[in-house]
């Protein structure tokens, strides 16, 4: 299974693609952040932000788009740039048939460290050691990007958005399986 991970943000968004490999292990196959200017208007910046998403999905086609699950914050302005840029990812999903994921900061962070409260430098030391890297990624948006895919490569039951409308693959159908089993219940089809 191939992940797009979007850490959306409207002055940097991190975008970060990763690929399943065999014993529950990740790969890197790229990362990078989409910046806008700030002195541009808003509607411009998400242009900039939809067209090179546009461009990582058109080069990387993914199976499935991991979105970090927009919160409440105390700045009402960064939460709105944020849901502005996690809508465009939702959306050039959407028009490519992709299935959407939405998974918490504090998710992410307990898939990739083991604790829901870690510190973005230990998100960026776990990303670098769980895909092999000599280096954590940098910025801080492009490993929240790749933690979103390993997040969603590990944790996808119960995190699609759209229900009846998008299938689950097989990898996914797999994983929901075993968590189901180990819970004694059945498995969604």
């Amino acid at each position: 299974m191939r992940v797009l991970g979007v850490d959306p943000g409207l002055t940097r968004c991190g975008v970060g693609v990763v690929d399943s490999a065999r014993g529950r292990r990740a790969e890197l196959v790229a990362v990078g952040v989409i910046r806008t200017d700030p002195e541009l208007s808003v509607d411009l910046r998400l242009l900039r932000i939809a067209e090179r998403l546009d461009a990582w999905f058109d080069e990387h086609v993914p199976d499935v788009v991991a979105v970090e699950r927009v919160f409440a914050q105390h700045n009402v302005g960064t939460v709105m740039g944020t849901a502005q840029a996690a809508g465009i990812a939702m959306v050039g999903a959407a028009k490519r048939g992709v299935p959407v994921a939405l998974h918490t900061p504090s998710e992410v962070k307990a898939a990739v460290t083991g604790s829901g409260r870690a510190g973005k430098e230990q998100v960026q030391r776990m990303v670098a050691g769980i895909l092999g890297l000599a280096e954590p990624p940098k910025p801080a948006d492009a490993a929240d990007a790749l933690a979103l895919a390993i997040c969603h490569l590990w944790r996808p039951a119960g995190a699609l958005q759209g229900g009846e409308r998008h299938e689950l693959t097989a990898a996914q159908r797999a994983w929901a399986a075993a968590e189901h089993a180990a819970k004694g219940r059945r498995a969604p089809r």
